[in-house]
């Protein structure tokens, strides 16, 4: 299949499926507000194609993508190389993915003393570079011991959250709960219960993202996003909605547009990131899924 094949075979699909299955994003009696919302796309440091930042950063200015998602690993000693590859360029960071040792749930108290050293390292890291957040999952299924799923521990993390966003504030920017589909998670699956978090924490610096991917645990893509609204609503992440490759390389379940039709209504600001793989040749796909969410995003 070729790339116009591609494009015109997914749109197709996804947006038979947008009319026939997403009754909330079209259920308003009250006429449609205009959007000033722009398409920000977004790509982790993995999806272009290139050997340095530089020729990654070539290919996604050729391509209109104006965000960048490096992960938090080592970000401290990136800082100067990332700021000097974005000099002159209609790029900037958008959210950082996470790469931090330990997790805030950890029963085991070396393993959060881990978790909250290397988180605050990226924070400031992030602040530096001008990024929206950093992006953290409470917990894993595989990090154990865990603190049990109790109100006692969603007490104590929005606690711990309101000392971490206190602290990114600090830094100009912010953390940006995660959540993630029940193989991944048994904590925090959906957006408004994330949204949730963020508000019971008590800080501007705590936000939180959806994830297309991880939103198969939503019963709507719209009203999942509405849940958080522009006050929390800081990140999201994209990929095919099958096997979490690059969108449209999944067909006609890769539909997006009613969770773009909530976004173009709150006027999101922010980035819709691309966190995948690709399946088939890059030179094709990348391209194409670039199109298809923007047409998508036009349909929306």
């Amino acid at each position: 299949m070729n790339r116009k094949e591609f494009l015109q075979k997914s749109l197709f699909g996804a947006a038979t499926v947008a009319v026939a299955s997403s009754p909330l994003a079209f259920t308003s009696c009250a006429p449609a507000k205009k959007s000033t919302a722009t398409l920000n796309l977004s790509f982790q440091e993995g999806t272009a194609p290139g050997k340095s930042l530089n020729e990654k950063f070539d290919y996604m200015e050729k391509m209109g993508i104006v965000g960048f998602e490096p992960g938090g690993r080592n970000l401290a000693n990136r800082i100067n190389e990332i700021q000097e590859a974005l000099k002159g360029r209609n790029i900037k960071v958008s959210a950082i993915c996470a790469g931090f040792d330990g997790f805030i749930l950890a029963e085991d108290p070396a393993v959060k003393a881990q978790f909250d050293s290397t988180m605050r390292d990226i924070i400031a890291a992030a602040g530096e570079l001008g990024s929206t957040g950093v992006i953290m999952v409470p917990a894993f299924n595989g990090q154990k011991p865990c603190m049990p799923h109790t109100l006692e521990t969603r007490a104590y993390l929005c606690e711990q959250m309101h000392e971490l966003g206190e602290y990114a504030l600090k830094h100009n920017t912010t953390v940006i709960l995660e959540p993630l589909n029940r193989r991944e998670c048994h904590y925090m699956r959906q957006v408004a219960d994330a949204a949730a978090v963020c508000r019971d924490s008590k800080s501007a610096g705590v936000k939180c993202m959806g994830d297309f991917w991880h939103m198969q645990e939503e019963t709507s893509d719209y009203a999942a996003f509405m849940a958080a609204g522009t006050e929390y609503l800081q990140h999201v992440h994209v990929a095919s909605r099958g096997n979490r490759q690059m969108p449209g390389e999944d067909g006609e379940v890769d539909n997006y547009v009613a969770g773009f039709k909530a976004l173009k209504e709150m006027n999101y600001p922010h980035y819709v990131s691309f966190e995948c793989g690709c399946k088939g040749e890059r030179e094709v796909s990348l391209p194409a899924a670039v199109e298809l969410l923007r047409a998508q995003w036009e349909l929306a």
